[in-house]
């Protein structure tokens, strides 16, 4: 029964993606396709809260301020396929996102991700296609001053661990010259589905942490800045994972 139950819930999570798709493309259709904020803070954000409720997890944000309205960088660890519902159900502020580009092929999801403006990711054995993504985006949110969210964490080899990071966030708060403001998603092992859609119900913790100015970051120290928040990452693992 259980298992019936959990494979119900995964059919239900991309029949409630599909319908949130079809929604989202009549509304932009009606707004011309410019109301970017209406589709990610609304329908997206609804989305990831109906779907979050369809597989009973709670999620409480601890902070004590609001996300900044300014351009800012937010990075977070990344534990499952939970991370991204969750991180859309955080409404940031006038925020894009990187994504996986694999994820495209979920016809939903590719869809959302165009009218949202999602950035799409390579993996890193292609080197010089990530390099020319982040140099788009880079170049986009210059020009926007749109907010974007990513995970620099690289691929895990233990569940519960802090992988290695990836360059590409700290390369691009060290162009843009603004603030990352990191937050640490605390899963318990008994609900985290890993890549998978069939999580246990339970509360997901959100730490919110203070910004890390990088106004005066500079690219020959990319590396020990990124080692540098990566530590704060191991840190708070520890804290709030025991």
């Amino acid at each position: 029964m259980d298992r019936l139950i959990s494979h119900s819930r995964a059919v239900l999570t991309l029949v409630l993606m599909t319908l949130g798709a079809i929604v989202l493309v009549i509304v932009a259709v009606f707004t011309l396709f410019r109301v970017p904020r209406l589709y990610r803070e609304v329908i997206v954000a609804t989305l990831g809260d109906l779907t979050l409720a369809l597989w009973r997890v709670r999620v409480v944000v601890h902070q004590d301020r609001p996300f900044p309205e300014t351009q800012t960088i937010y990075i977070s660890n990344h534990t499952s396929t939970i991370d991204m519902f969750v991180l859309i159900s955080l409404r940031l502020p006038n925020a894009r996102f990187f994504l996986s580009g694999f994820l495209r092929k979920l016809l939903p999801l590719g869809l959302i991700g165009y009218l949202t403006g999602i950035f799409w990711t390579v993996p890193q054995s292609f080197p010089e296609k990530r390099v020319a993504i982040f140099r788009r985006a880079a170049r986009t949110l210059r020009r926007t001053h749109e907010s974007v969210y990513l995970s620099p964490e690289g691929e895990r080899v233990t569940t519960g661990e802090i992988g290695h990071f990836n360059k590409g966030a700290f390369h691009l708060a060290t162009e843009l010259k603004v603030p990352i403001v990191p937050f640490f998603v605390a899963i318990s092992g008994d609900m985290d589905p890993g890549m998978g859609l069939h999580p246990g119900a339970g509360t997901v913790h959100v730490h919110v942490k203070p910004a890390i100015d990088t106004s005066q970051w500079k690219l020959e120290d990319l590396i020990a800045n990124k080692e540098r928040v990566r530590k704060m990452f191991l840190e708070w693992n520890r804290e709030y994972r025991g």
